[in-house]
């Protein structure tokens, strides 16, 4: 494993505070509980930051996750950024984002995500009070550097986040679980999830996780070879500068614990070289979402 590993995503919810509907108790029971910092096992393998990511539509949600960030147990789980909620159709959202910024563990806000797969408008995406929201979210607090716009997106919904990034080429997007490729669904599908992120790739102002790819195949029957023309293709698009490594935890447990997925992707990056590799498991996180440098 890499010397510096950076975790990109993962979640964290106590369901009390941040209900989660969509779990279903009895197909998911591997996630029908609460997570906490203590049970993040990022740094049980070596992971030496980060970034925890939404879960809920709570402003709520953002203020506690940024006040774990900051307390003793955040440090020491290695959470170092927040991808947070914001509700981008409110007209102060930039003074409301501001307000998480200067408030408990602000400095540790790096993103702003809504969910956007929930939609089931295609021309979401194009609507001008979408992309005003997305622009006065991520611009909020002049002294502080642009937010990162988190897409979490259905493969049908690519199209429309490649025409997103064209008309805002100020604001950093991170495309969440490559696009949600339905792996071992027909060709044809699988063809068109390639042509959209190739199109979304084109967009210079676009990064990408590998993460989230390892739910998106049979839950308990996949092997890595069946992941490995997503992330293959990925490379190929985007190039090893312009992704990085999530775990998606805990919703990875459905079908890998933290240490599977962790070896799974160590084994389809084995060909790239280590400025390649070092890119891929902390450098373009670090960049992209301006995390401190490791000291370990």
């Amino acid at each position: 494993m890499q010397h510096d590993v950076v975790d990109a995503h993962h979640h964290l919810w106590v369901r009390s505070r941040t209900p989660q509907d969509w779990v279903d108790p009895v197909t998911m029971a591997a996630i029908d509980a609460d997570f906490t910092p203590a049970d993040l096992p990022a740094a049980a393998h070596g992971v030496s930051a980060t970034v925890v990511v939404q879960s809920a539509n709570l402003w709520s949600e953002s203020r506690e996750l940024l006040a774990i960030a900051a307390s003793d147990a955040g440090r020491s789980a290695g959470i170092r950024g927040v991808v947070a909620w914001a509700d981008i159709f409110d007209p102060a959202v930039s003074d409301r984002v501001a307000e998480l910024r200067s408030g408990t563990g602000g400095a540790a806000l790096v993103g702003i995500r809504t969910q956007v797969q929930a939609e089931h408008d295609p021309a979401y995406l194009d609507r001008d009070d979408v992309r005003r929201g997305i622009t006065a979210a991520c611009s909020a607090g002049a002294a502080h550097p642009g937010l990162v716009f988190d897409l979490v997106v259905r493969a049908d919904q690519l199209a429309a986040c490649s025409r997103l990034a064209a008309a805002l080429p100020d604001v950093s997007f991170v495309l969440d679980h490559l696009g949600k490729p339905r792996l071992g669904a027909a060709d044809a599908d699988l063809a068109a999830w390639k042509r959209g992120l190739a199109d979304l790739a084109a967009r210079p102002n676009v990064t990408a996780k590998l993460s989230g790819i390892v739910t998106e195949a049979r839950w308990d029957a996949w092997q890595p070879d069946d992941l490995r023309p997503a992330v293959d293709h990925a490379l190929e698009v985007f190039g090893p500068h312009r992704l990085m490594f999530g775990s998606d935890w805990p919703v990875c447990l459905l079908a890998s614990d933290y240490g599977e997925w962790l070896a799974t992707l160590g084994d389809l990056l084995a060909g790239l070289s280590p400025d390649e590799a070092a890119a891929v498991w902390a450098g373009t996180a670090r960049r992209v979402y301006q995390l401190e440098e490791s000291h370990a």
